[in-house]
């Protein structure tokens, strides 16, 4: 079972998180990060990558599904996915999302 490998991190602060704020952050856990922005309804079917990855959105709602489990993440809100676990997203919100894509890049 998975499910105790992924991890999601809700953003309880009033404020907005910057995309400068979570890179650093990433950069500091030891991710590689890229910007992302999807129009409404933009959904990926079920895939793998070859790195642990966190996904953090910084505008608009992203649905996450791993395995059979989803995973709702508005702006703020992170989620770690380990290496190799299938996983699908379509974006929820009515004007897109941007999200940043960090890849593991140290143990």
């Amino acid at each position: 079972m998975t499910h105790s490998l992924i991890k999601i991190i809700t953003w309880d602060s009033n404020a907005k998180i910057t995309q400068e704020e979570a890179e650093a952050r990433l950069h500091t856990e030891g991710y590689r990060a890229f910007r992302w922005h999807d129009v409404p309804g933009s959904a990926y079917p079920r895939h793998k990558h070859e790195t642990d990855d966190c996904f953090w959105v910084i505008n608009g709602e992203v649905v996450f599904t791993v395995e059979d489990t989803q995973y709702k993440l508005k702006s703020g809100d992170r989620l770690y996915i380990p290496a190799r676990i299938l996983h699908s997203s379509e974006v929820s919100s009515a004007t897109g999302a941007t999200y940043l894509v960090g890849e593991k890049t140290t143990a």
